[in-house]
């Protein structure tokens, strides 16, 4: 009897740690996902430019990619966003490094000024690459502090190109083409408006360099990663047969409920790329009806454990190229 219990109790813990290591993790992807989509929706609410979200820019020094949060680009500057999710107290050592005391433990960070400055420097290289010089002084970077847990007892230790908590929720939007109260310190460098066709080839190069596929679960939740395939029943599988990043950019689910039941099908909508624009009209839009039951394999960024979401979860599902 006793044989059996310990047995029970092992196999129940490794059953705990195998199921909600990934659930942790799954949980801290969509929350620090989440975070970039709700910073770079207020980015652009507040500067009226365009924001770039999840890239991966290409490094020709190490042959790999640079993951790089977001830019954000208005008529004034080109500005790189790291976006740092820490909740606790923060506080800077004197090589640079931050470290975060949390509930449980002390966690360090490397210096995030440094790692953004790197990705800023990889992405003008990559830019001038593709034929787009800015001009100088166009180009910035930032580390943005948007949690509400986030303290420190010494803000003045922070560089200037990191924003706070407190700085983040005084930041105002844009008025008279003129970015007002803190953001203008924080966004802008005063200079003139760059010419249209750098600001055209600009947001044309970043709309199509690489970057994370991007999976919208309900309740506004958020995970960049990799799209695998689709899994469920065949002919479910055969109906969404097109839907591959080499041919459609974007796909939304809609629920076919009735009356408050749960849906026994789903209607998906998927607009085929059109490599001229950006996005398509209404009417390019096509659907496939599905099982409710249909799942999307889909890999979360920095990790090689692949999930499986219900397609009745999902909200929309956009492709890179």
């Amino acid at each position: 009897m006793w044989v059996e219990i310990l047995c029970g109790l092992i196999v129940y813990k490794l059953f705990r740690r195998f199921f909600s290591d990934a659930d942790d993790l799954l949980q801290i992807e969509t929350s620090d996902t989440s975070a970039l989509f709700t910073v770079s929706n207020r980015l652009e609410k507040l500067s009226g430019g365009k924001v770039y979200v999840g890239l991966r820019i290409p490094d020709a020094d190490t042959g790999s990619r640079q993951d790089v949060d977001m830019v954000l680009v208005t008529r004034g500057e080109t500005v790189v966003v790291s976006v740092k999710n820490l909740s606790g107290l923060v506080s800077i050592r004197g090589d640079g490094s931050w470290v975060c005391e949390g509930k449980h433990k002390a966690e360090p960070h490397p210096d995030p000024v440094e790692e953004v400055k790197k990705q800023t420097s990889v992405l003008e290289s990559y830019l001038e690459q593709r034929g787009v010089a800015l001009p100088e002084g166009y180009l910035s970077y930032k580390v943005v502090l948007p949690n509400p847990k986030f303290w420190t007892i010494h803000p003045n230790d922070f560089p200037s190109e990191v924003i706070t908590y407190d700085q983040w929720v005084q930041l105002k939007p844009e008025t008279k083409n003129m970015f007002s109260g803190w953001i203008k310190g924080a966004f802008r460098s005063g200079k003139k408006d760059m010419q249209e066709s750098i600001h055209e080839k600009l947001n044309f190069v970043l709309g199509t360099a690489p970057m994370w596929d991007r999976l919208e679960l309900k309740g506004s939740k958020y995970i960049l990663g990799e799209f695998v395939e689709f899994k469920g029943k065949q002919e479910d599988v055969a109906a969404l047969r097109n839907i591959k990043r080499s041919k459609v950019g974007r796909l939304e689910v809609q629920k076919t409920s009735m009356l408050g039941f749960a849906p026994s099908r789903l209607q998906v909508l998927y607009s085929p790329r059109d490599y001229r624009s950006e996005g398509s009209s209404g009417s390019e839009w096509k659907e496939a009806s599905v099982r409710s039951s249909t799942e999307v394999v889909f890999q979360p960024a920095n990790t090689k454990k692949v999930k499986k979401f219900k397609l009745s979860s999902v909200t929309s599902m956009s492709l890179s190229a």
